[in-house]
């Protein structure tokens, strides 16, 4: 029996709230299969959808799907299928998903195929039980089958980060598809990770309601090794030095 989604509070995000700014440069440019314009808007938008999966760092010659790609040229697929094709294929997985921990992995995928940054730990615990219940194939399939990506982009629009304003990035936002990865095997053993640690000190966790509270008598040791008395001692006197003919009295004796 499946466990179902974990429920979790939106937060107030740009995305959620109505638009303000006037369109330019840091507006998104929408890639959809229903107003395509040109006969090379398909290769924009295929273009666009590896830019927004893979980001900019992992976007090789080697990890193309050419066969994803010639089912969206002819029709076969939907772009919300060829974006699924892109999430589960191996590149994808090997790349993100086995070199990262759950959580990290649910923040990715959050980014890049809802166009917004996680609402909070729970939303990441709550994505990663369905990691752990589902398997990857199962997340990613209630992740793009979920309401809000429906809203947002339905079946024909590549998926975009929303409302990304100049402010925010001046203050340190930086755009989903550009955020640095993890390295790979290769480039961790240049860097020396992972770093072994060897730590020669045991330490015994105790519980909270273990611990000795003020008045035990098993804090009276501790206590009075900690006081150090302030006195002044007498010297040392060596017996060596000690004249003991000059100590007993002379006793003068006639005959």
């Amino acid at each position: 029996m499946a466990i179902p989604l974990l429920d979790y509070a939106p937060a107030s995000q740009n995305q959620r709230v109505a638009g303000y700014e006037i369109p330019g440069e840091e507006q998104p440019k929408i890639y959809s299969s229903e107003n395509l314009l040109s006969a090379g808007g398909i290769d924009e938008l295929i273009w666009a959808a590896y830019r927004q999966v893979y980001s900019e760092h992992q976007n090789l010659k080697s990890n193309r799907q050419t066969f994803l790609e010639s089912q969206l040229r002819f029709g076969q697929i939907t772009v919300r299928d060829f974006i699924k094709g892109l999430v589960t294929s191996d590149p994808f997985l090997r790349l993100n998903y086995e070199t990262n921990s759950n959580y990290r992995f649910v923040e990715i995928c959050v980014q890049r195929l809802l166009g917004r940054d996680v609402y909070s730990e729970r939303e990441k615990i709550a994505w990663s039980i369905a990691i752990a219940t589902k398997g990857v194939q199962g997340f990613i399939d209630e992740l793009l089958s979920c309401e809000e990506y429906m809203a947002n982009f339905g079946y024909d629009t590549v998926p975009y980060q929303r409302r990304r304003s100049l402010p925010q990035r001046a203050q340190g936002e930086t755009p989903f598809n550009l955020k640095t990865p993890r390295y790979g095997p290769y480039y961790r053993s240049i860097a020396g990770f992972p770093q072994v640690v060897w730590q020669t000190q045991v330490r015994r966790f105790v519980p909270q309601e273990k611990k000795a509270k003020a008045g035990d008598p098993s804090l009276f040791m501790g206590m009075a090794r900690a006081i150090s008395p302030t006195g002044n001692p007498g010297g040392r006197v060596s017996t060596v030095n000690i004249n003991y003919e000059a100590m007993v009295p002379y006793r003068r004796t006639t005959a």
